[in-house]
C-alpha cells in the first residue's frame, strides 16, 4: 500500500493545546497525514481551524457525527482510516463509540472516558469490532522507559519489591480556573473532567507508567486525596500507597499544587538485585543502581540496549529526544499496526507496543478506586 495512513481529528482547533501536539506527533515519521476534522463544537471555529491547517474545506466538518458519516461514504483509500480524539474528557466517548461502530480505528487522548461505565462500554466495542484502539499515555514512548521495562521483564533487577512514582506540577497552585484560563477551567470542572482532577489528569499517567515499566498490576490502594486550593471543585493533590500483585509495595504522589514544579514525572523501581530511576525531564538517562557494583547510567542510543529501546530512537546519541518524540512513537506504532491490518499482514511485534483500551480501563478503575479510598474510613481498597 503506497500511501500514508489517513487521519481524521475530533477537537484540537484554535486555542487548543493538545491537538497541535497530536498533529506534530502524527506527522513526525511520515506515516500519517491529516485529511479531515471536526475541530470544534463551534462550526465556525472548526472551519477556521481547517483553514489554518490547509485542509480541503469540504472535509472540514461542523460535528464529529457529520465527519464520521460523510467519511464513511467516501471510497476506501480516500476516506480517513482512523479518528484521533483530542477533546476534553467528557467528549471522548461519543466520537470513539461512533467511530468504532462505523468501522474506523481510534486513537484517543487520556483518560479513556468521562466515567467508568463509558470505559467498560468502549472495551466491549473494541473487542466486538476487532478494530485497533490506542490511548496516548505518551510517557511509555520514551526509549529509556522501554529499556527499563525490558530490563525488569528479563530479570535484571530480580523480583520487584518497591515502586515509587510521582508526578508533581505547580500550575494550579492558585485558583487559576477563576481567571477563565481554558485549560484550568475544564480540567477542574466535574461536568467536563469527571470525578477526579489531578488524579485523573496526571495520576493516571503515574499509574500507567508504574504498571507499564514493572509489568505488574496494582492490587490495592490506600489514598489520601485533597483539595488544597479554596474554591476548587476537584482534587488537586493526592498521595497513594500501593500494593502490587506480586507483593511489592509502592507510593504514588500526584499533585498540581506543588509550586515551582513543571512536569516532573519520575519513577524508581527496586528489585532484589538492583534499582532503576528515570526522570521525564531528563528522559535520555536511566540510572541503574546495582546492589554489588557501581551505579550505571544508560543513555538513549548508546551501547547495547534492548531492541525495544532502539526501535523508539530516531537520532544519534547526544541529541535530545523528548515529549513529542515519545508521543510520536505511539502514533508510529499505531499507524504501522493499522497499515498491517489494511494490507492483511502480520504486524511486527514491536509495532504493537502502545497503550490500548484495556490500559484506559485500568486508568479509569484507578481513578475510581483512589477517590473511593480517599473518602472511605476503611482505607485499603481492592483494585
Amino acid at each position: 500500500m503506497s500511501r500514508k495512513i489517513r487521519m481524521g481529528m475530533v477537537g484540537g482547533g484554535r486555542g487548543a493545546f493538545i491537538g497541535a501536539v497530536h498533529r506534530m506527533a502524527a506527522a513526525l515519521d511520515g506515516e500519517i497525514e491529516l485529511v479531515c476534522g471536526a475541530f470544534s463544537s463551534n462550526p465556525e471555529r472548526s472551519k477556521l481551524s481547517g483553514e489554518d491547517l490547509y485542509l480541503d474545506p469540504s472535509r472540514v466538518y461542523e460535528s464529529f457525527e457529520q465527519m464520521i458519516l460523510a467519511e464513511k461514504e467516501l471510497p476506501e483509500g480516500e476516506r480517513m482510516d482512523f479518528v484521533s480524539i483530542v477533546t476534553p474528557n467528557h467528549v471522548h466517548f461519543p466520537p470513539a463509540k461512533m467511530a468504532l461502530e462505523h468501522g474506523f480505528h481510534v486513537i484517543c487522548d487520556k483518560p479513556l472516558s468521562f466515567n467508568l461505565e463509558e470505559a467498560e462500554a468502549l472495551v466491549k466495542l473494541v473487542n466486538d469490532s476487532g478494530l485497533i484502539f490506542a490511548l496516548t499515555h505518551n510517557y511509555t514512548g520514551y526509549p529509556m522507559v522501554k529499556q527499563a521495562k525490558m530490563m525488569i521483564k528479563n530479570g535484571a533487577l530480580g523480583k520487584i519489591k518497591k515502586v515509587v512514582v510521582e508526578y508533581p506540577q505547580g500550575w494550579l497552585s492558585t485558583l487559576l480556573e477563576g481567571t477563565e484560563q481554558k485549560q484550568a477551567a475544564w480540567r477542574t470542572d466535574p461536568s467536563k473532567s469527571g470525578i477526579a482532577g489531578a488524579m485523573g489528569d496526571i495520576g493516571t499517567h503515574a499509574e500507567n507508567l508504574a504498571e507499564y515499566i514493572t509489568g505488574l498490576k496494582i492490587a490495592q490502594v490506600c489514598a489520601d486525596i485533597s483539595i488544597l486550593v479554596d474554591g476548587r471543585m476537584l482534587d488537586d493533590d493526592g498521595n497513594v500507597l500501593l500494593r502490587f500483585e506480586n507483593g511489592a509495595r509502592g507510593i504514588l504522589y500526584a499533585s498540581q499544587i506543588s509550586a515551582g514544579e513543571e512536569n516532573s514525572l519520575s519513577i524508581r523501581v527496586y528489585g532484589e538485585k538492583a534499582g532503576i530511576e528515570w526522570h521525564q525531564m531528563e528522559p535520555n538517562s536511566l540510572e541503574v543502581k546495582w546492589l554489588d557494583k557501581p551505579k550505571q547510567i544508560l543513555r538513549t542510543g548508546v551501547g547495547d540496549l534492548y531492541e525495544e529501546s532502539q526501535n523508539a530512537t530516531r537520532i544519534p546519541a547526544g541529541h535530545p529526544e523528548g515529549y513529542l518524540e515519545a508521543f510520536a512513537n505511539i502514533y508510529k506504532n499505531f499507524a504501522r499496526s493499522v497499515r498491517s491490518r489494511i494490507e492483511g499482514t502480520e504486524p511486527n511485534p514491536l509495532d504493537l507496543d502502545f497503550p490500548t483500551v484495556e490500559d484506559g480501563l485500568r486508568g479509569m478503575q484507578f481513578i475510581y478506586k483512589v477517590i473511593e479510598s480517599g473518602k472511605a474510613e476503611k482505607k485499603w481498597i481492592d483494585f
